[in-house]
């Protein structure tokens, strides 16, 4: 049980808690065991001088004529009644329990014990109410038979409970004083230890919000150094964020300006007077296309973010990818026909064992388009020379692999830029092929999120053109009976 109870959770109050309430709660158990010390050390002397007494009582009693007779002189007497605390009580019994001397009402020593002559016993009891200590000795007679008498002293335990309460008075007295000076230094102390953490709260509210730089963790206690070191990768990882967020910003700002600018341009053109009918088709097709530009590069826009997003917002299902590549394929043949290309499926057939895996479909078809839309857009074609794209899947399902594969018979990807074209709108120096440059990217964070792997080489090494092939490696499900 805490001692002290908080709606929201307090470092401090927690530290303060666990040191203050086995303190306070320890303390009144201290006192408790100093009472029953007490109890000990007051009965010690005081048993001391009854065994006493009872060792010179039992000297007294002789024997005359065969009889056993107790004989106190005043001066012994005196001696007995002279505590002004307590009551001093003796008895004296013959062999036979006939009174001899003393109190007449005394108790007996139990029954079931056996009498040792000469051996003096203490035990508690009661007298008229009252609670008494008593000492008790056997004496053997020297007379035939060697019959036994019983000597007992008591007094009454007045003087036993002053002297333990002036133990425990000695003792809580100077408690009183030292609880709360022990308090009061915890709390100063855990105030001092705590203080580095107040520090740092407030180095943290004096910064900028545009300051995301690294915490110094060497001002910090040790115990405290991993929490800053997991701030500072929060913030470095925010930092890196940020400036992504506004190269992608600035980026697209400048992607969108150029169709935005063709279309006021060719707006201004179509608006001049003594403008014929064909060049107003001329501009009117030159708004068309920049305005198809300007919705493409918005839509990668979209499916990137998207594609960003949709780890935490779409679930994984069981996908089969050959359904998905072939449904692909097959929207883009209209496309590929325009620009005279061959574009076709080879590989494993939809439903057979391997080809299926846990992800998005949504996404899923996403990354297939992008690598379809790329090949289409960097593969030139002629009536003479066709261009060739063909997508395939391949299935192996003892490595737990699933592939997908689109390979085309375009100009390639230099070694040098194989990295740098899965950056946002980076596009290949002396390519005219259209595109906003965000396909690939949109790809390869797909591809991150269903934990899959992007391989980049040549399609026909040592070939002019050489071509593309995109390998995208997935791991397969454990279970393909789909």
């Amino acid at each position: 049980m805490k001692i002290f109870q908080r709606e929201q959770r307090s470092l401090f109050g927690e530290i303060l808690d666990w040191m203050l309430t086995p303190l306070l709660l320890l303390w009144p158990v201290g006192l408790a065991l100093t009472w029953l010390v007490a109890q000990g050390i007051a009965n010690k002397p005081f048993d001391r001088a009854l065994i006493y007494n009872a060792h010179a009582l039992a000297q007294l009693v002789t024997v005359q004529r065969g009889k056993p007779l107790f004989n106190l002189p005043q001066p012994a007497s005196e001696i007995l009644r002279a505590d002004d605390s307590d009551t001093v009580y003796y008895q004296v019994l013959g062999p036979r329990g006939e009174w001899l001397s003393g109190e007449r009402d005394l108790p007996p020593p139990p029954e079931e014990e056996t009498p040792l002559p000469g051996d003096v016993r203490l035990r508690d009891a009661e007298l008229r109410g009252v609670e008494i200590r008593v000492a008790y000795i056997w004496v053997r007679l020297p007379v035939e038979g060697n019959p036994m008498a019983l000597v007992q002293v008591a007094e009454t335990r007045e003087k036993r409970s002053m002297l333990a309460t002036e133990i425990i008075k000695g003792v809580m007295v100077p408690q009183f004083v030292l609880l709360p000076l022990a308090v009061l230094l915890v709390w100063l102390a855990l105030a001092r230890g705590i203080k580095p953490l107040n520090q740092l709260e407030e180095r943290i509210r004096a910064r900028s919000p545009d300051d995301l730089s690294p915490l110094d963790h060497k001002t910090v206690p040790l115990e405290v150094a991993p929490l800053v070191d997991s701030v500072n990768d929060l913030l470095t990882r925010l930092n890196d964020s940020l400036a992504t967020q506004k190269r992608f910003l600035a980026d697209a700002a400048h992607q969108l300006k150029t169709p935005l600018a063709g279309l006021r341009m060719q707006a201004d053109l179509a608006q001049r007077e003594g403008t014929s009918t064909e060049e107003l088709k001329r501009s009117l097709q030159q708004i068309g296309r920049s305005s198809i530009r300007a919705t493409h590069t918005v839509n990668q826009l979209l499916a990137l973010a998207r594609a960003e997003a949709g780890g935490v917002q779409m679930a994984h299902l069981p996908c089969d990818l050959a359904r998905l590549t072939m449904d692909v394929v097959r929207d883009s043949v209209p496309r590929a026909m325009d620009k005279r290309i061959d574009l076709g499926y080879d590989g494993a057939e939809p439903g057979t064992p391997g080809v299926w895996l846990d992800g998005n479909p949504t996404l899923l078809k996403e990354l297939v388009r992008n690598l379809v839309d790329n090949a289409i857009n960097y593969t030139p074609s002629t009536g003479e020379r066709p261009g060739v794209i063909t997508a395939r899947v391949l299935a192996d399902t003892f490595g737990r692999v699933l592939l997908l594969q689109v390979e085309d018979t375009g100009p390639g990807v230099p070694e040098a830029e194989r990295e740098l074209i899965f950056q946002p709108f980076y596009r290949a120096l002396g390519s005219e092929a259209d595109g906003s440059g965000l396909g690939l990217p949109i790809v390869q964070e797909i591809a991150r999120q269903h934990q899959a792997e992007i391989i980049v080489e040549d399609a026909r090494p040592g070939q002019t053109p050489p071509g593309a092939r995109f390998t995208v490696r997935f791991p397969a499900r454990s279970d393909q009976g789909e």
